[in-house]
């Protein structure tokens, strides 16, 4: 996933971001310890996000680990959970698939950090693949019908759109519980689906200089990279639509312990994030939140 899916921390208690903060600890900790040093690597809000919906409301007993981001000081953090173990496992799979539609994306020397990602985690996504063969097989199958399509250069939104979020649906296809099972299938499809043309937004300039194919740029004509007032606002339109749909099924499920985090995820987070990419200042913002970030593991 990329990165676009995080909580507005600053809108929520203390009491709040330290929760949300043991959740981000915790799933490290097992990508660590499911699929290897390398996994932490792919860790983002993204990956949390999914951790958190997995749970079903409830948050694991918690523990003090140290941690390379901690090294002298113990930080208390998630402690073992069927949900982490699931989001580490689905997450490194699409990690890794994603890594190898780079490199075949890409010529030979862009696509060395692609091969590189690969690499590292081929030894995580064994063992994963391993213990979830139906996630990959979706995943897999899923991407190849996403690259399908952009050989095609289809002009649709929708159909890219569809082929991810059947992959992010089925990250809850392993849930016992079955009416949670099915809520958070549609929930993670449309959040699949505004992941996948918030990305598309987000990479609009650079795949109109690179002549990448991005769906965007034949459903509206964008050529040259840059919106128009019509454009735009059908483009709006179409994401706040995806954010609705899964607030809908968020909504028939009560997610405990959670609920202030994905609320304000869902009904504040999304569309800050979503305005923040069509204005163009999402990317200006990264190295930001990349400090913040680190400033939030360190402290």
């Amino acid at each position: 996933m990329f990165g676009y899916v995080r909580p507005p921390l600053d809108l929520l208690p203390a009491e709040e971001q330290e929760r949300f903060r043991r959740a981000y600890c915790g799933l490290c900790h097992t990508l660590r310890r499911r699929c290897g040093l390398p996994a932490r690597f792919i860790l983002n809000y993204d990956f949390t996000f999914l951790a958190i919906l997995l749970s079903g409301g409830e948050e694991s007993e918690t523990r003090c680990e140290r941690c390379v981001a901690s090294p002298l000081k113990k930080r208390t953090c998630c402690g073992a959970h069927p949900a982490l173990d699931l989001a580490a496992d689905e997450s490194v799979i699409l990690a890794y698939w994603q890594a190898r539609d780079g490199v075949a994306d890409h010529g030979f020397w862009k696509g060395l950090k692609y091969r590189a990602a690969a690499l590292a985690l081929r030894g995580g996504y064994r063992k994963a693949a391993a213990a979830r063969p139906e996630f990959d097989r979706v995943t897999r199958a899923q991407l190849g019908r996403l690259a399908e399509l952009e050989r095609e250069k289809i002009p649709s939104l929708d159909a890219p759109a569809d082929a991810f979020a059947q992959i992010l649906a089925a990250a809850a296809d392993e849930v016992e519980d079955g009416p949670l099972r099915r809520i958070l299938h549609q929930l993670l499809y449309h959040l699949g689906r505004w992941v996948y043309l918030t990305d598309a937004a987000d990479d609009l300039k650079e795949d109109a200089l690179s002549g990448n194919y991005n769906p965007l740029i034949y459903r509206y004509g964008l050529n040259d990279g840059a919106w128009t007032p019509e454009s735009r606002d059908a483009f709006t339109k179409t994401l706040d639509h995806s954010v609705r749909l899964l607030a809908t099924a968020y909504e028939l499920w009560d997610f405990g312990c959670w609920t202030p985090i994905l609320e304000q995820t869902v009904y504040t987070g999304l569309f800050q994030v979503g305005k923040a990419v069509l204005s163009g200042t999402y990317r200006a913002g990264k190295q930001t939140r990349k400090k913040d970030r680190k400033v939030e593991e360190t402290t």
